[in-house]
């Protein structure tokens, strides 16, 4: 029996304990309901309040709209003003107006109407017209890329030392793929790498990006792991309110979205990155899609300051102290004359160094730094990785390609094998057009069999500029390559040549500055070695590559010397842009040449393939 009721008093016991635990629960239940309703209320007057300063942000901009045109109309009224009062004054001072007023003065004095006249003959100074006056209104933001993203850091100190600098300018496009829009949220290194790429819309916030993304709808968005900005709270550890309706913006629009991990431990935005459909990474050790960083030719290229180079070798941290914005980086890599950088440099910041020329060591070698850049483009541009990128998520990425037609007139029969030879080397080629002896057709497409090849064979009267003129036709590549018979091009003549137009504006690229041997003194001579990486008037017509749709307009001269003399001329003319590039991979060969002899200097008694082929 006592059994029975000490069994009885467990369970009572264990039933109230549980009583209380439950009672407990729904006390907690209740009070996380509550916490809810106010935490949806609170939402609901979040989202009320973020509609309300939408409404009034849009308010705010029509009325300045509004602001705007009348301070326009008024100034327009004053100018009109200006201009009816300047009319007035120049007809007072005009001479038949003052002989007028003469006349109809002294209609009854003689002496009067004669002082008069004499007075109306004398010239007076007309008055001033008015001119119109820039409106004082707020600019419109500029899009290009670049535009707002210039290098303001002039000065660099060394040793207590203070050096000026003229800043590198950033360029303000052109765009790879203009029919592509990009919403970016990125620091600024990665955002300089990408603003080329396509049309870019950044700088938009987790409170306005519903009113900044409409003004044009981007094709994807890209997010990168930022680590300063007002999304860097949005992206790390859970994710935040403000990247949860930005994707879900982009959901319902069906705007692609990627995540960039660049920086920083992965598991920090493992969470944010899962909402994107697509996930890339520049860490070997992450098992994402791999999207590393590449040389930008826009801003990583060997164009140079304006006051040159400093003589000292520098370190890095001298070269890049660490105040600098990313636009003034831009300006110090192309300021030291070498950079000593120190073990464990990032690959990316070697590849940039290069690509801006750069030697990089404790020597100032201008050798080792041309095969360093040739070697960080090889490595990968941006454009190349973003082609990647958008195959990958299924956007078309169709930019301009650098397709090369090579322009071969061979007039001397014993010079075809040599000239077939040098464009045999040459990568990237894909169409050769030879006008030449019948035997050049043949021997093209054994030593050429991956190429296109059109043959004509020239009239005997024709010369070298009519055989050009002949053959610009037949071209159907985007560029369009000159080579010269008697001369030697090295293995990357052309692919060093076409880099160019990845970050000039030019419409034909060649050398200024270039190597030369003359035969019958076994001289090598280095022409204009100060002519590398700018614009000029001319370039050497053996070393022309040009856009096709400008040599079909310019045409040749039907000349064979001089011919290319007459192409500079007439670019000059008419407006069109030359840039002069590196000065190897290319020996003009010639027995001998007196305007070289006057317009060089010797290098060596010897051959002069050393010197430029490399």
């Amino acid at each position: 029996m006592s059994t029975e009721l000490e069994s009885t008093r467990r369970a009572l016991r264990d039933a109230v304990a549980q009583a209380e635990r439950a009672a407990e629960l729904a006390r907690l239940l209740g009070a996380a309901e509550a916490k809810l309703v106010a935490a949806e209320q609170s939402a609901a007057e979040a989202r009320s309040l973020a509609e309300r300063l939408s409404e009034v942000e849009e308010r705010l901009a029509a009325e300045q709209a509004a602001a705007d045109r009348l301070r326009k109309d008024l100034a327009e009224q004053r100018f009109q003003a200006e201009v009816a009062n300047w009319k007035l004054s120049s007809i007072k001072v005009a001479r038949w107006n003052r002989l007028g007023d003469a006349i109809k003065s002294g209609k009854s004095n003689p002496v009067r109407l004669a002082r008069g006249l004499r007075g109306a003959a004398k010239p007076v100074k007309r008055p001033i017209a008015p001119k119109r006056k820039p409106l004082a209104v707020a600019k419109a933001k500029d899009e290009r890329p670049g535009a707002a993203y210039q290098a303001t850091s002039t000065t660099r100190t060394l040793g207590g030392a203070s050096f000026k600098l003229k800043p590198f300018r950033v360029p303000t496009g052109p765009n790879t793929r203009p029919h592509l829009t990009a919403a970016v949220i990125a620091d600024p290194h990665a955002e300089a790498l990408l603003r080329y790429e396509w049309r870019q819309t950044t700088g938009f916030t987790p409170r306005d990006f519903a009113r900044v993304l409409p003004l044009e709808v981007p094709h994807l968005l890209v997010v990168e792991s930022v680590a300063q900005g007002p999304w860097v709270e949005e992206i790390t550890g859970e994710p935040g309110e403000g990247l949860k309706a930005l994707l879900a913006w982009c959901a319902e629009r069906g705007i692609r979205t990627v995540f960039w991990h660049t920086q920083g431990d992965v598991a920090a935005y493992a969470a944010a990155a899962e909402l994107f459909e697509h996930r890339f990474t520049t860490d070997l050790t992450v098992a994402w899609p791999r999207l590393q960083f590449g040389v930008q030719p826009r801003v990583h290229n060997p164009l140079p300051l304006s006051g040159g180079r400093i003589d000292r070798v520098l370190t890095l941290d001298q070269l890049l102290p660490g105040h600098l914005t990313y636009p003034d980086v831009l300006t110090s890599y192309r300021w030291a004359a070498a950079v000593d950088c120190p073990p464990g440099t990032p690959q990316w910041r070697l590849a940039e160094l290069a690509a801006c020329g750069t030697p990089i060591g404790t020597e100032a070698d201008t050798r080792r730094a041309h095969v360093a850049l040739r070697r960080a483009y090889q490595m990968g541009t941006m454009t190349e990785r973003i082609d990647e990128l958008l195959d990958a998520i299924g956007l078309p990425g169709a930019r301009a390609t650098l397709n090369t037609s090579v322009m071969l007139p061979i007039m001397d029969p014993f010079l075809m094998e040599h000239a077939l030879a040098q464009v045999a080397k040459q990568s990237g080629v894909d169409q050769l057009i030879v006008i030449g002896p019948p035997e050049s057709e043949l021997r093209a497409r054994d030593l050429l069999p991956d190429v296109e090849i059109v043959y004509r064979r020239p009239h005997p009267a024709m010369t070298e500029g009519a055989m050009l003129d002949a053959g610009i036709d037949l071209c159907e590549a985007d560029l369009v390559a000159v080579m010269d018979p008697r001369d030697v091009y090295g293995p990357h003549y052309l692919s060093d040549l076409r880099r160019a137009f990845l970050f000039s504006t030019a419409d034909i690229v060649g050398k200024a500055a270039f190597y030369a041997h003359l035969r019958k003194p076994q001289a090598t001579l280095l022409k204009q070695p100060d002519a590398e990486y700018a614009y000029l008037p001319e370039i050497a017509g053996a070393t022309l590559l040009a856009r096709r749709n400008t040599l079909r307009e310019i045409g040749f001269a039907d000349l064979t010397d001089g011919w290319d003399e007459v192409l500079m001329r007439q670019c000059r003319t008419d407006g069109i842009k030359v840039f002069s590039a590196d000065r190897f991979g290319y020996v003009r060969v010639r027995d001998e040449d007196r305007w070289l002899l006057g317009a060089a200097h010797l290098v060596e008694y010897g051959s002069a393939e050393p010197h430029a082929l490399i």
